[in-house]
């Protein structure tokens, strides 16, 4: 994985015309027996962390030593994340779709055994539903992939994102043959503007729209235009990019070549964070396999056009993902935005024309231009074309990533694909949009996901962070949580953002320690209108949106807070105590050996007590106490 064969480093397989192309991924299919079995290991950053790759090697000695027969000897393929993440490591058998979850090395010589050898699934490894107790056995049959729609993620989980011989097999660059070939620049993105593409990365700016701009702003000013892709993600809690890059980099790069070509541009650049080595590597690789098969660089697919790729490694900054913040850090300054009033399609990067997706937003553009824009306009909403990729997170049982036509509720991605919230309650509010977002509650469940139903709920799609919150979550902590984040990503250029979300912090903070008054809370919106009119880029001109939100639809926690001195959701320490029920305690010792302030005493299998005085309120006890016998108040 990750090497380029020697056949590919032959000069004589440069691919000279869309021709050659589609003879090279005919010689490639013919090489390969469609009815091989393939156990597939998923290596997504989740799985790899949890051992996959030690799963992988296993198993290839494990048949190896098994002396299977050469006619069902399966082939062991390393993919990308399948979006699955609390249940990797996964193993899936092809083309059975036999699924596996959770498996550890160990596992391994029990499923060579009993699947490859007697032909039957080994039961205690299989997804158990945890609303119907049912073991399903096969990944089509899972409400977690069964309810998705996977249109940008189709490829990721069946091919090895390092070789480009599985991305050609599947497809991969016809979309680009037939855009340089059968298509002038005008009817691309005549395409895209017919398809209703809107930004993935959070503006929804129409796509289409803005490489018009960018085409018009050079034939005023000729000279290079330049076409970049943002994989700076650095929402909590998101990965939507980074599974993109890491799982089917070739998607990324042919959009953006498909996209270079309508624009007349011949200079790319991928900005990707820091934090993400394996996308990066990903990236690194299919870069240069397609310039090896010449579909990167000059004279691509013999059609005189050039343009060629370089990327570009983030600092972890979180304002670098605002699009003129980006363009200054990658000309090598300090990451601050600029005036809005300079549109980048006009002067943006080196102070040329200059557009710049989401690469999400470039992925969905061979897809347009395959099966045509009628069709991509056919899924989701009119006004929300396509598909979205959300990861969704927190309480909910099925964590993982999840992609899924625009307009479907967000009960329908909670409770359908999501598996609902653990113990079987309601879910209390879900935050959409990342730390600029807003929560919206449980009332509001039939909400579309698309860009303009949730603005008009006070949030945002966003990037696409989807974060489920219930009864025990603190809305006013929420909101505080997500501010202290903005609060240290500004880059404090303008005193609005730099300030304003500084002192909506300083009052939320009052507000967890029982202090403040409810004029405080106009003081909240007077605040908040003011940084919104007054901030430089988006970061701080959405910063209010999880207070606002908050206050929208859980006013009464904040008031249970100020009035009441009380926590609803028992986070906020200095309106909670801990307790010990004496009837339930059963004198196990437990807590009172994990607690790190000796606050608890007791003699064994008698109840134990605690110490409000030397009590630092960490919660430890409560988390570790399995009769349920630690109380809050």
């Amino acid at each position: 994985m990750g090497q380029i064969s020697a056949a590919l480093k032959l000069d004589a397989n440069r691919l000279a015309s869309p021709a050659a192309l589609a003879a090279y991924r005919e010689s490639i299919l013919a090489e390969r027996d469609p009815n091989r079995p393939i156990i597939i290991v998923c290596h997504g950053t989740g799985c790899v962390a949890n051992h996959s790759p030690k799963v992988a090697d296993t198993l290839r000695r494990a048949i190896a030593a098994a002396g299977l027969d050469a006619q069902v000897l399966p082939e062991i393929k390393a993919t990308g994340c399948h979006g699955f993440c609390s249940r990797g490591p996964l193993v899936i058998f092809h083309p059975t779709g036999l699924f596996y979850q959770k498996v550890k090395p160990e596992d391994v010589e029990e499923i060579v055994q009993t699947t490859l050898v007697e032909g039957k699934p080994v039961e205690r490894l299989l997804y158990t539903d945890p609303k119907t107790g049912e073991h399903l056995v096969h990944d089509h049959d899972i409400p977690f992939y069964k309810y998705q729609q996977r249109v940008v993620l189709h490829n990721i989980g069946k091919i090895d994102p390092a070789d480009i011989l599985d991305t050609i097999a599947v497809g991969g660059y016809q979309s680009l043959a037939k855009a340089l070939t059968g298509m002038t620049p005008e009817e691309v993105i005549g395409a895209v503007e017919a398809s209703g593409l809107r930004g993935r990365g959070g503006g929804g700016f129409l796509t289409g729209r803005k490489w018009r701009s960018a085409v018009e702003a050079a034939r005023k000013n000729p000279g290079p235009v330049y076409v970049l892709g943002n994989g700076d993600e650095g929402d909590p809690g998101a990965f939507m990019d980074r599974t993109l890059m890491e799982g089917d980099p070739h998607a990324v790069l042919e959009g953006m070549i498909i996209g270079a070509y309508a624009l007349g541009s011949h200079q790319g650049y991928i900005y990707v964070r820091l934090e993400y080595p394996l996308a990066i590597r990903h990236l690194s690789i299919a870069i240069e396999q397609a310039r090896t098969l010449g579909l990167l660089g000059r004279d691509i697919l013999g059609t005189g056009f050039d343009f060629d790729i370089q990327i570009n490694r983030g600092g972890g900054a979180f304002v670098c993902g605002e699009s003129t913040a980006l363009m200054t850090s990658i000309e090598g300054k300090p990451g601050e935005p600029r005036a809005k009033y300079v549109h980048t399609v006009e002067r943006g990067l080196w102070n040329r024309p200059s557009v710049l997706n989401n690469v999400e937003t470039w992925g969905n553009v061979p897809l347009i231009i395959a099966k045509g824009a009628d069709w991509f306009a056919g899924v989701g909403v009119p006004h929300s074309t396509g598909t979205k990729i959300f990861s969704l997170v927190g309480k909910v049982n099925n964590v993982g990533l999840v992609e899924v036509p625009m307009g479907i509720s967000l009960e329908s991605i909670i409770e359908d694909i999501g598996g609902g919230v653990p113990g079987g309650g309601e879910f209390k509010a879900v935050q959409t949009g990342g730390p600029s977002g807003g929560c919206i509650p449980w009332s509001l469940k039939d909400t579309p996901v698309d860009f303009d139903s949730l603005t008009q709920v006070g949030s945002m799609m966003g990037s696409g962070g989807m974060i489920v919150m219930d009864k025990r979550d603190c809305m006013v902590d929420v909101a505080k949580y997500f501010l202290e984040f903005l609060m240290d990503e500004s880059c404090g250029k303008c005193v609005p953002c730099r300030l304003g979300i500084k002192r909506m912090h300083a009052v939320l903070e009052e507000f967890t320690q029982g202090k403040g008054s409810l004029e405080d809370l106009e003081e909240l919106y007077a605040l908040a209108e003011a940084i919104r009119d007054g901030s430089l880029c988006a970061l701080g001109g959405t910063s209010p949106n999880p207070v606002l939100s908050t206050l929208r639809y859980f006013q009464d926690e904040y008031e249970a807070h100020i009035v009441q001195k009380t926590c609803p959701g028992k986070v906020c320490r200095e309106l909670i105590t801990y307790s010990i029920n004496p009837e339930v305690c059963n004198g196990c010792t437990l807590c009172a050996r994990e607690c790190p302030g000796g606050a608890i005493t007791g003699l064994k299998k008698k109840p134990h007590e605690i110490n409000a005085s030397l009590c630092i309120k960490c919660g430890v006890c409560f988390e570790v106490c399995k009769p349920g016998a630690v109380e809050i108040f």
